[in-house]
């Protein structure tokens, strides 16, 4: 399957390299790695096509295993890839030329917020402050602001150790743009944390699309897919299975379901009648007749796109009697399930 594709955009940052131009933020083509040789040789990404454009979200579902960490490594320039091209902002991740300079314009939140538990807030903010050239006359500023956008400015003198697990996570997150990058990388952001730190980390996520920044980020939440992502991309096995936004994939690959409370009209009518008629309905993938109290019945129609609820309510009309019409619209695990299948993964 190719590559999610966007219309070019033309930078304007000052200081990148000249007659720099990409069509997207990030951009993965034909990528592959391995790991291990040989026997143990084992394929983590494979042949992978992606492309975000700049200043959205982008969703990266997939199950335990399906390459997603390894994804986010290679854009973030912590493993090369085995084959293929990493670029981000047009320039390649690994090309010794603009590695640099892409450092510059990526912040990154790894799965494991990897901070300085025995520092203070503040010394974690200046150590990585220093580590990107952060200007000594701004320094002081930024690091106070972030950390009051975090809510974390009355724990700065505080050592890490002392956190919650969602104290850590958001100041990952502050220490990831401290530099200001043009594009942020967070590989299950809320992992771990409790309903008030997320609901909190969501709200950074919407705050930097809106300031036109570009967000990366890895999750096995749907709901937050859902409620993050302009865009998705479900990787399985390290291959793009599917690509798009939330509405179309749960259309695409997710069941409506269409419930008819019935009772039959006549005697001389079977209920066979209806479920005939109903399957030779377009976008109508299945029909269930569940028994229910006083003789009627509960008919689940499961629907795709293209099928039309009015046209499913008419056609049982003629056969039967209709007491009640509920509609389950398609999910977004629905669908996901649909692609990757329903097995456990480690």
């Amino acid at each position: 399957m190719t590559g999610l594709r966007v219309s070019p955009v033309q930078l304007d940052e000052p200081g990148l390299p000249p007659a720099v131009t990409s069509p997207a933020a990030i951009a993965l083509h034909d990528v592959t790695r391995q790991f291990g040789r040989g026997k143990r040789l084992f394929t983590a990404v494979s042949q992978l096509n992606l492309e975000v454009a700049r200043g959205q979200v982008f969703g990266l579902l997939g199950p335990n295993g399906s390459g997603k960490t390894t994804t986010i490594n290679m854009i973030s320039g912590l493993i090369p890839p085995t084959s293929g091209t990493v670029m981000v902002l047009g320039m390649k991740v690994e090309a010794r030329r603009t590695r640099r300079a892409v450092r510059q314009l990526l912040g990154t939140v790894p799965q494991e917020t990897a901070l300085y538990n025995e520092l203070t807030a503040q010394a974690n903010m200046a150590f990585h402050a220093d580590l990107y050239r952060v200007p000594r006359q701004e320094k002081a500023e930024r690091i106070a602001m972030l950390l009051r956008l975090v809510s974390l400015a009355d724990r700065a003198d505080s050592r890490v150790k002392t956190f919650s697990g969602g104290m850590k996570r958001r100041l990952a997150i502050a220490r990831a743009l401290l530099h200001n990058p043009e594009v942020i990388t967070l590989d299950e952001p809320t992992l771990g944390v409790d309903v008030h730190a997320r609901a909190a980390i969501w709200g950074y996520i919407r705050d930097l699309r809106d300031r036109g920044k570009t967000v990366l980020l890895t999750t096995n939440q749907l709901e937050e897919a859902q409620e993050l992502c302009d865009q998705l991309a479900i990787i399985d096995h390290g291959e793009l299975v599917a690509g798009g936004t939330p509405a179309m994939l749960r259309r695409s690959y997710g069941a409506t379901v269409v419930s008819l409370h019935v009772q039959i009209m006549a005697p001389t009518v079977t209920l066979d009648h209806a479920l005939e008629q109903l399957h030779r309905l377009g976008g109508v993938i299945g029909v269930v007749a569940k028994p229910a109290a006083d003789a009627s019945h509960v008919l689940e129609v499961s629907t795709q796109e293209h099928a039309e609820i009015a046209d499913i309510i008419a056609v049982a009309a003629r056969w039967c009697v209709i007491a009640d019409v509920a509609v389950h619209e398609a999910s977004l695990g629905e669908a996901f399930l649909s692609l990757t299948g329903r097995e456990l993964r480690d």
